[in-house]
């Protein structure tokens, strides 16, 4: 198990709150894009070497994504990347598919012509990191595309809701597109980019939930074959 935090008396405890911090964003960043594959064994030795910070930053910065479900821990303590089953990826298709188009919806109002241009700027990225077949940038793009857009909706505690599935799917999502060997941007997000350039409400929601689907159900369909 993770041991308790002991903080000594002459560490500044300013100091270890950025220390944290600082630890947790950047592997929550590694985990969501998919920086580190399914399964992959996490230790406060390797954690405080690899950020340069004593033991307390780093089993606060574990423990805290062990709540948000982007690490998973067992009954004997090891901290590990998740590695998703079909179920479960089923089961997280179907929470997107529910939020993302409602966040899109909550969005609409409040798009304006800067966004979509930057949207469009991120989804040419998107096509760029397809094309050099780099998962890790593949992933990034595509959820910076997603992002970007549903901050508009001024909706934190929904979109928290789904940045959490983001964090699950992150390494299961980075070993399935390694192997899919995409060369191209999602076909739907020009259908979403469409959607918004004419304000229309119904075509938008459904490009998200088939964006959404589609994608997941391709790792699906990889996994009944392993």
């Amino acid at each position: 198990m993770i041991p308790p935090s002991r903080n000594p008396r002459s560490t500044d405890p300013s100091l270890a709150v950025v220390a944290h911090d600082r630890v947790y964003r950047s592997l929550r960043a590694q985990v969501m894009h998919g920086e580190l594959m399914p399964g992959k064994a996490l230790t406060l030795r390797g954690i405080g070497k690899t950020f340069g910070v004593s033991m307390t930053p780093a089993r606060e910065a574990l423990r805290r994504l062990v709540a948000e479900g982007a690490l998973t821990l067992s009954a004997s303590g090891r901290v590990t990347t998740p590695a998703l089953s079909g179920e479960r990826i089923e089961e997280l298709a179907a929470i997107r598919a529910l939020l993302e188009p409602e966040l899109a919806s909550r969005a609409l109002p409040r798009v304006h012509i800067a966004l979509i241009e930057r949207m469009e700027s991120i989804n040419a990225a998107n096509l760029e990191a397809a094309m050099r077949r780099d998962p890790v940038a593949y992933i990034r793009t595509n959820l910076e595309f997603h992002r970007a857009f549903y901050l508009r909706a001024q909706s934190p505690a929904m979109l928290a809701m789904v940045e959490t599935v983001w964090l699950q799917l992150g390494p299961t999502m980075r070993a399935l597109y390694a192997r899919l060997r995409r060369n191209g941007a999602p076909p739907h997000h020009r259908m979403i980019i469409a959607a918004l350039k004419a304000g229309d409400e119904p075509a938008l929601r459904l490009a998200l939930r088939t964006d959404v689907t589609q994608g997941l159900r391709h790792m699906l369909s990889m996994t009944a074959t392993e």
